[in-house]
């Protein structure tokens, strides 16, 4: 259990609910000590005396004499993350303002058992034991709450199941089995979770409650990425509040870390947005996907396609553009003079734009095109460059998904290989990332684990300016990768890797390089390539790059001796320092 600050704990007052605790007895937390997220001057969280001492040693975050933390508002932090590839100035909001709705939401850092509430939410698995439930829920509970779990009969992934509070505060336990996660099933996954947090509420609601506090239902262990699970939770309850806002009077988001409070802070106004420059800004930063009206993906391919009208059929007040019905239906249908199409129709049929086979089918054709344009390409052995080009938002969602498979696999062997690797800073203190092309095995190497660890490793590097440094010494000697390969590793790197590279510095480059590089100018992205720098010999490079700030393998060194003769220099074997060549 989290300590309370004397004030809250002075809020309390007496007759309030107790809850046991470690040190022994703390008062429990009551819905209108917590913030509401409609409040005029809201920018803080309740937070815990263990929250307090270390905003007080930070000295950053000033804390009231109430025991809560103010943060600064998110929506005015250059936040250039990508997430708001769906959106552009002028649209129309997806999520806009509502006072109602946001009077109804509230952020705790803490636990959910401390809130007095008509309900909390526990994440669990399909056994609803206790050992996979959420930390601390079952010892804040007493032993009547695992007992009544075991009587339920298990609870199936996004479903969820109600039992009594026992020594609570609250009054009932809500509990949700979240899914696993992984790349391949990304979407599914996606669904499941918003089922969760969907479940839960309904339940709530059917039982005639009307508060409910709900922690992160997904977990490390389940692999989930924490801020796309948290676009979810929240879009999912925006949506549900949206319908049910009038059987709701508050939902809680509970966080128990600062990093998860760091990104529910940031995500909340996107979706609930408290006036008009939030509801602005949030356009401009909503992920593409927000879901369906109930939060979850709409997946084109899986919506049922109903043919076009035969000619002639339609009746003239009907929209031309409202094409929906099976034939066999269509004809006696429109036949009866009281039909309207409109209110026939499901309304998730008609924002069908264009038939996803007829798109499919129009970018298979582009490809084909591209790759009947790239022949020539290919005859100079530069591979195939025919994969067609992504939007912004499609590379932001590839780029996610392989960066959260990279964080949930062990790539220790790629990193062995030592083939990229962080370096120090450049002259102007960009940081640095080495390449080793001889160190680039393709026969013996993984290409796609290759490519999870080059995600994982250029993440940090590519949200600010940075430059890298290849080393091309000797790697004319092994197989290096074609230029469709390279285009590929670009699209999944994204925008953001071509924004803030600042220059390829490329060591000891050799004719068929050049020639490379200059066919990725022309077939690639020359915005990228354009940037490379050739450096024939070490001591060159170190104008760009200092020397400390390098880890150079030996054969390096060895290799610009030979090319370049010596001319006047040596190197120290044991510190790898290069020294002018004095005369005897």
């Amino acid at each position: 259990m989290q300590p309370r600050s004397p004030a809250v704990a002075e809020a309390a007052g007496a007759g309030a609910t107790m809850v046991p605790g470690v040190g022994g007895v703390e008062p429990a937390v009551t819905l209108d000590q917590v913030p509401r997220w409609s409040d005029p001057d809201q920018r803080i969280f309740l937070a815990s005396a263990s929250d307090e001492a270390s905003a007080e040693g930070a000295g950053s975050e000033a804390t009231s004499a109430s025991g809560f933390i103010s943060f600064s508002d998110p929506l005015t932090v250059d936040d250039d993350d990508g997430a708001g590839a769906g959106g552009r100035a002028g649209a129309a909001s997806r999520f806009p303002v509502d006072q109602e709705i946001n009077s109804r939401i509230y952020l705790w850092r803490g636990q959910p058992w401390n809130l007095e509430v008509d309900a909390v939410v526990n994440s669990t698995n399909e056994s609803l034991d206790e050992a996979h439930s959420s930390p601390g829920l079952h010892a804040a509970a007493g032993s009547g709450l695992a007992e009544e779990c075991a009587t339920l009969g298990g609870c199936r992934t996004g479903m969820a199941k109600m039992t009594n509070g026992y020594d609570l505060p609250a009054r009932k336990v809500i509990h949700t089995v979240g899914p696993k996660y992984a790349v391949k099933y990304h979407t599914a996954a996606e669904n499941a979770l918003s089922h969760c947090y969907r479940s839960c509420l309904e339940l709530l609601i059917e039982n005639g409650l009307e508060s409910i506090a709900m922690g992160c239902i997904y977990t490390e262990a389940k692999n989930y990425p924490r801020e796309p699970a948290s676009h979810v939770a929240i879009r999912t309850v925006r949506r549900f509040l949206e319908k049910q806002k009038g059987k709701i009077a508050g939902v809680v988001f509970c966080t128990t870390s600062s990093s998860d409070t760091e990104i529910y802070k940031r995500l909340l106004p996107l979706y609930f947005p408290r006036d008009k420059q939030e509801e602005e800004i949030a356009i401009l930063k909503l992920p593409a996907d927000v879901g369906d009206e109930n939060g979850e993906t709409v997946i084109d391919e899986r919506k049922i396609r109903i043919r076009p009208l035969p000619a002639g059929v339609v009746d003239r007040t009907v929209s031309a553009t409202l094409v929906d019905l099976p034939l066999s239906d269509s004809g006696s249908a429109l036949k009866r003079g009281s039909f309207k199409l409109d209110s026939y129709l499901d309304p998730s049929f008609m924002s069908i734009i264009k038939d996803p086979d007829l798109r499919r089918k129009e970018q298979w054709e582009k490809s084909a095109q591209a790759q009947k344009g790239f022949n020539y390409a290919r005859l100079l052995g530069y591979g195939d460059l025919g994969c067609p080009s992504l939007s912004s938002a499609e590379e932001y969602s590839l780029h996610s998904r392989y960066l959260a498979k990279a964080n949930s696999l062990n790539l220790s062997e790629i990193a062995e290989m030592k083939i990229i690797y962080r370096g120090g800073v450049d002259i102007e203190g960009r940081p640095v990332m080495v390449v080793v092309g001889a160190h680039f095995l393709l026969r013996c190497l993984d290409l796609e684990r290759f490519v999870l660890h080059v995600v994982k490793e250029f993440e940090p590097l590519i949200q600010k300016p940075y430059t890298i440094v290849y080393f091309h010494s000797a790697a004319s000697l092994q197989p290096q990768p074609d230029l469709g390969f390279m285009k590929r590793l670009q699209q999944i790197l994204g925008r953001k890797h071509q924004r803030n590279l600042h220059a390829i510095y490329v060591l000891h480059p050799t004719l068929g390089l050049r020639t490379a590089v200059l066919a990725m100018q022309m077939f690639v992205d020359g915005e990228v390539w354009k940037k490379v720098v050739y450096v024939d010999r070490l001591v060159q490079l170190f104008r760009y790059v200092p020397r400390e700030q390098l880890t150079i393998p030996d054969f390096v060194f060895q290799h610009d001796l030979e090319v370049n003769g010596g001319r006047g220099l040596i190197v120290d074997p044991r510190t790898k320092h290069i020294y002018q060549r004095t005369s005897s």
